[in-house]
């Protein structure tokens, strides 16, 4: 009963942080499983069951607060359930050891390009609303689907941050669609790892638990990404990027640094980290007080033309010549 309480209470943090960030269940319920004892296999099969429901959850409530671009979610989910189905397949007789330090310095290249976009400039709203291309997405989900099976995650640290660099989308539809595409890459993964593994390979048990708590915080997550700054957003989720994959490079045979090492790395990160999001904060407090100056002067000189130029309005004279003149059948003076 004790373990059950500790996966339900991991898997409402894990969709907490996943559905208002795009990413972060799969990585952090694996690694709850893993510390459990579970094989790497068994652990991402037993998640991805549990994401089948949670990932619907959350994509409800996402579509509900309107934070989901439906031809983003179909050209990156069906490439991405393509890519999961041979990630478990994979998975299931491989390992990827190898290819884990790899995708983490990718990531963390991806990270600190996000972190210092968001933090010092925001949003490219010249680019908002401009489709995103098939060729770019469709690659993109086959790429991540794979990682997030052969992983126990990555859908989202890798389909977020490559969707977010794009600039053609809001961080809320990002997340949102990245959310609501991962049930096929979830449903993708599960068959994968069903047929390859036999039910022999899943603790439904587990998986319940981490289904019950991601149900509780679906729709709380998808409301806090409707309310939070997009430019605050851009940097927590940068900073986030950066420090999951700083730690699995630091941990990696490439490097296999000391504790200390380690621990000055995160201490420095985290206080960049804190001091850019604090930066985006009061960036987008002054850029909201700027809006709002701007508008009070649009509309002060919207007043102005209007007292200067005013528009006739036709008095009851005007409109009873107006009508003897249609009845006389001539045309009506075009200055009335």
């Amino acid at each position: 009963m004790k373990t059950l309480i500790v996966l339900a209470l991991a898997g409402l943090g894990a969709q907490l942080v996943d559905g208002s960030l795009g990413m972060a269940y799969g990585v952090t319920s694996t690694t709850l499983l893993l510390a459990f004892g579970t094989n790497p296999a068994a652990a991402s099969a037993t998640v991805h069951f549990a994401e089948i429901g949670t990932t619907l959850m959350s994509g409800a409530a996402h579509w509900r607060f309107g934070n989901v671009d439906w031809k983003v979610v179909a050209k990156v989910g069906i490439p991405g359930a393509v890519g999961a189905f041979a990630g478990a397949t994979v998975l299931s007789n491989l390992s990827t050891e190898v290819a884990a330090p790899v995708m983490s310095l990718i990531l963390l290249a991806l990270g600190v390009y996000l972190l210092v976009r968001f933090t010092l400039r925001g949003i490219d709203r010249r680019n908002l609303g401009k489709p995103v291309r098939k060729r770019f997405l469709g690659p993109l989900g086959l790429v991540a689907g794979f990682v997030d099976a052969t992983g126990g995650g990555g859908w989202g640290p890798v389909g977020t941050p490559a969707l977010l660099a794009s600039g053609r989308l809001e961080p809320r539809k990002v997340i949102g669609s990245i959310d609501t595409s991962e049930f096929l890459v979830a449903l993708s993964a599960s068959l994968g790892f069903l047929l390859a593994l036999g039910s022999q390979g899943v603790n439904w048990t587990w998986a319940l638990g981490l289904l019950a708590g991601g149900l509780v915080a679906a729709p709380v997550a998808a409301w806090l990404v409707r309310h939070v700054p997009p430019r605050l957003l851009g940097s927590l989720v940068g900073g986030v990027i950066v420090l999951t994959n700083t730690r699995t490079l630091l941990r990696s045979d490439w490097i296999d640094a000391s504790d200390p090492v380690r621990y000055a790395v995160y201490a420095l990160l985290y206080a960049v980290w804190a001091a850019a999001v604090v930066h985006s904060y009061r960036q987008y407090r002054k850029d909201r007080v700027q809006e709002s100056a701007d508008a009070l002067a649009a509309e002060a000189a919207r007043l102005a033309e209007e007292e200067r130029h005013p528009l006739h309005a036709p008095d009851a004279a005007d409109v009873a010549d107006l009508e003897r003149s249609l009845r006389a059948g001539r045309p009506a003076d075009p200055r009335d």
